[in-house]
């Protein structure tokens, strides 16, 4: 089911509406999708350079306003809908420690997400759940996707080819390792931002967290 969710992803970057395509991918990622929209945004700017920077920009767009969408989900519609979802993504086991994190540490964990292999679905719904300021969400949100989608779109500009090679090859393991390195990343980014390395009682106290906490 994923590799046919990724080749339908994939044929849309020949698409001539591939921007709003694009733009929808990366919206559903940051609430729902199980396939991250950075694949078909490094096609896109494999396909053409110089728009890079307009691509990566789309896709950060799409992404904020998509986790609108996913802080919505967390913040009313928690127990009928977000449980369910996080379940069907294999994320459920993550979120009490994401919403954690994101309770001691708040806009700093998102920009750091940026640049760690977290699912944003999982911050945006942890940061509805915890009913985190909707205007420190949408500006650390910006930042974030900004840092992701940048990143991207320059590495597939300089290297693009091979890298596409690698994610057709290894679609499976590439998936898995974002749901693997889930609780690894909110460890470091508690490092981070807690300035005491595996000591923080911060990092302690998420790290054993659980829906009961809340």
């Amino acid at each position: 089911m994923l590799r046919r969710l990724y080749n339908w992803t994939m044929a849309k970057a020949t698409h001539p509406l591939a921007e709003v395509w694009l733009a929808l991918f990366s919206a559903m990622e940051a609430s729902f999708f199980p396939v991250p929209p950075h694949p078909l945004l490094g096609v896109m700017c494999l396909a053409e350079p110089k728009k890079a920077v307009r691509f990566s920009a789309v896709a950060t767009a799409g992404s904020v306003l998509g986790g609108l969408l996913g802080y919505a989900i967390g913040y009313f519609l928690f127990a009928s809908v977000g449980k369910q979802l996080l379940t069907m993504l294999h994320l459920a086991e993550s979120f009490p420690q994401a919403a954690c994190y994101l309770r001691a540490h708040g806009w700093e964990i998102i920009i750091v997400k940026g640049v760690l292999p977290i699912p944003f679905k999982l911050i945006t719904i942890s940061a509805g759940f915890i009913k985190m300021s909707l205007v420190t969400f949408l500006f650390a949100s910006i930042i974030s996707r900004s840092i992701s989608f940048m990143i991207v779109g320059g590495l597939f500009q300089v290297f693009g080819a091979p890298i596409k090679r690698v994610i057709d090859k290894y679609l499976g393991l590439v998936t898995i390792g974002f749901v693997v390195f889930v609780v690894g990343g909110f460890v470091l980014a508690g490092m981070l931002t807690g300035g005491s390395g595996g000591t923080d009682p911060e990092a302690v106290r998420c790290a054993s967290a659980t829906l009961a906490n809340f």
